[in-house]
């Protein structure tokens, strides 16, 4: 299947930010590549902007993934909700 990308802005709030969900991802789905493209973490939350390449299937699963473990995941050009 052919490769794609999706950008997404990542929000991690109550302790979340001190919790290795993007490890996590990877080690349920290690087809699914990131790459941190800004990021800001304060005591109470961390947001960053992250470029996610592979099959769109993969993706979207990883992106339920970190939905479920209650990361917020939004699309970081315009539409809808991406995942939670």
């Amino acid at each position: 299947m052919a490769q794609t990308t999706r950008r997404c802005w990542l929000t991690f709030e109550e302790g979340r930010q001190n919790e290795p969900c993007l490890w996590r991802m990877t080690q349920e789905y290690p087809n699914v590549m990131f790459d941190i493209r800004q990021a800001s973490v304060q005591k109470d939350i961390g947001i960053m902007a992250v470029l996610f390449t592979g099959e769109e299937q993969e993706i979207q699963a990883a992106l339920d993934f970190l939905v479920s473990q209650e990361v917020k995941v939004d699309p970081v050009e315009g539409g809808s909700l991406v995942a939670g």
